[in-house]
């Protein structure tokens, strides 16, 4: 794992500027390639070949150079495939494998690798600049074009050390995450920088970009097979994941929450491995969140060396720093978490397993539960019966919503209103899918939002036409088939995976996912969508391939997501965090937001704390965005001491 930069032109001291900020990355050795017209650095953390891995690799005539940001997990048949076609190798790393790969079958080499990654390669040859990010997104690579100057980085404030490259926000990136809470593109939060989109590649030639996509997900064909063929296959493919992703020179470990995705990485790598495996887990010192329990019962189970910590209610502190490592914009108490968890795993293992990306291929989401049934309901129950039932929502008792959703006791009025207003709309699915994930409504953005942004979001929102083509795409005709689409191409790169990425490599950690295995992902959407959720059964066919495996309790408890809303992580003084930011903030002046909404928010803060939690945390996080990247001077100096920030 790494971070790569480069341009193209010749200055070594910007390219040791943009290669010096992003040490966090690989903090073990830096490399450069410069020449006339192009500039490459790059930060390694050692992983494979710890003695002559060292970046860049060329090819044998050294007319082409690669940078490399990732793993390339079936490496070693690729070299030998390409040992036999006559290219010679002058070390043992995967990324060697990149330079002969591309010599043999230029952009197609892509499609042979198994892996993650974000690279660079430099065909000195043709002149030619050639980026790659892999099929799901799980690495990132973000570029901005000025002019005739071509830049490109791992993370966005390496560009950020050119001078040119200007701090402003992207108005349209605001509005879609106050509604999404991320960037659910290849926009990012900064004006003029993009983010290379997954499954995609980009070639800078004389002066010119072109983006193309080289992978996309069949999700038309599905098998005819038996329920028990599914399941001995997701296995095999999962087993045959996990063996991949275990290969390192350094040790690792898996994060371990107690829940399903996490309990079968744990088996799996167990079963894989003749070593002790290392499991990290995270608690919450309230207890209805808490999943200790349950985690310390797996590592009981499976003898593994386990190592616990409990995340306290001072972790707002890291806010800013959490955020600094996130560029782009993205709003989760869970962040905070996530970033301790890495921190704490970095004392015993440069290397994670991470359960991401189960939900998604096996339907694990309560919205995705939620539409169904109601498909299901809107189909079968008379359209009349159906409006009868609409206001009777707003009473339905917490344990009936439990079925579908968690932190329902915290729903409150406004979680219920919006619950009936999405069962009004189910004969739009687009829109049901809206009012049921968007944090904002349209009347409380009226009222929040500045004049000027007002009238931005009524001019450029477009969010039910965002989510239209993936709903189109996914072909088959049922609601969860094109909701797992729409998270595979949304929620999971832009959000979950830009989550666990920055905050792993934060701390100089390489995270890994073994149910992204692209052969996986492929297979997942050839299984019947009846076998996903069956009944209120979430994941059903997952759970069904690792029976023998998994204990019971751990098959059998309810669904209990690794997210934590911030009056759950800060109990009692959540409600002054967000006085006091409010209070000192240069956002809600007028500018984006009103101040009086945002008071009348946290003042009806325990009516619905979920519902408003989302909306506040949201906020809070832009205003620390905004004063550490747009409202701070020196780049090079971020201040990243929370109350510093707000005193």
């Amino acid at each position: 794992m790494c971070g790569i930069c480069g341009f193209n032109w010749s200055d070594k001291s910007l390219l040791k500027q943009m290669t010096n900020i992003l040490y966090h990355r690989g903090p073990d050795e830096e490399g450069y390639y410069i020449d006339t017209k192009i500039s490459l650095g790059v930060r390694r953390l050692k992983i494979i070949d710890l003695h002559t891995g060292r970046q860049p690799i060329y090819n044998e005539d050294k007319s082409i150079c690669v940078i490399f940001n990732g793993e390339i997990y079936n490496y070693k048949q690729l070299r030998e495939d390409l040992e036999k076609k006559g290219h010679k190798f002058y070390t043992n790393t995967d990324t060697e494998v990149i330079v002969h790969a591309y010599e043999e079958s230029k952009e197609e080499c892509l499609n042979k690798f198994n892996g993650m990654f974000g690279l660079a390669l430099w065909d000195s040859n043709e002149k030619k600049l050639f980026l790659a990010v892999d099929r799901l997104g799980i690495k990132p690579l973000y570029y901005t074009m000025i002019g005739q100057k071509f830049l490109f980085a791992s993370e966005i404030k390496s560009l950020l050390q050119y001078d040119e490259v200007k701090r402003e926000v992207n108005k349209k990136a605001l509005i879609d995450y106050l509604t999404f809470r991320y960037t659910p593109s290849n926009q990012t939060i900064f004006n003029g920088i993009r983010k290379l989109s997954p499954g995609h590649f980009l070639v800078f030639y004389n002066n010119q970009t072109q983006e193309k996509k080289y992978w996309e997900l069949n999700t038309n064909d599905v098998l005819d097979k038996s329920e028990d063929w599914y399941a001995k296959m997701v296995l095999k493919h999962l087993e045959g994941s996990v063996s991949l992703q275990m290969v390192s020179d350094v040790p690792l470990g898996v994060y371990l929450s107690g829940g399903l995705d996490s309990s079968v990485i744990v088996a799996l790598a167990k079963r894989a491995s003749d070593f002790e495996i290392k499991t990290f887990s995270i608690g919450f010192e309230d207890e209805r969140f808490d999943e200790t329990r349950y985690s310390r019962l797996l590592a009981e189970h499976y003898s593994t060396d386990h190592n616990e910590l409990i995340v306290k209610s001072d972790s707002i502190n890291y806010l800013p720093k959490v955020i600094w490592h996130l560029d782009d914009i993205d709003s989760d108490p869970t962040l905070l978490a996530q970033y301790l968890l890495s921190e704490f795993a970095k004392k015993k293992v440069k290397v994670v397993l991470a359960g991401e990306g189960a939900d998604e291929l096996f339907g694990g989401y309560d919205e995705s539960k939620f539409l169904t049934f109601a498909e299901r309901y809107a189909k079968y129950i008379p359209y009349m019966l159906g409006k009868s039932l609409v206001s009777g929502v707003r009473i339905l008792p917490d344990k009936v919503l439990d079925n579908f959703f968690q932190f329902t006791s915290s729903l409150g009025e406004k979680g219920k209103e919006r619950l009936s207003q999405f069962t009004d709309s189910l004969n739009n699915r687009e829109r049901s899918y809206m009012l049921l994930t968007s944090f904002f409504s349209d009347t409380e953005k009226q009222d929040l939002y500045s004049d000027e942004l007002c009238q931005f979001e009524k001019e450029n929102a477009d969010y039910e036409r965002q989510i239209s083509p993936y709903f189109k795409n996914a072909k088959r005709d049922n609601i969860l088939n094109k909701i797992m689409y729409l998270d595979i191409k949304r929620r999971l790169p832009y959000h979950l995976l830009h989550a666990l990425d920055k905050t792993a490599m934060a701390n100089s950690v390489e995270s890994r996912t073994p149910f992204l295995d692209h052969n996986l992902v492929e297979f997942s959407f050839t299984i019947p969508d009846s076998l996903k959720l069956k009944g209120i059964n979430q994941k059903y066919i997952l759970k069904k391939a690792v029976s023998g495996l998994i204990p019971k309790e751990i098959l059998k408890r309810k669904k209990h997501p690794f997210v934590s809303p911030g009056y759950i992580l800060f109990k009692e003084n959540i409600k002054n965090i967000f006085e006091k930011v409010f209070s000192k903030s240069n956002i809600s002046n007028g500018k984006y937001f009103k101040y009086e909404p945002i008071k009348k928010i946290i003042h009806n803060y325990d009516k619905s704390r979920f519902y408003y939690d989302r909306q506040l945390w949201s906020l809070l996080s832009f205003d620390v965005w905004h004063k550490i990247y747009i409202e701070n001077d020196d780049m090079r100096k971020p201040q990243l001491d929370f109350d510093k920030l707000y005193s």
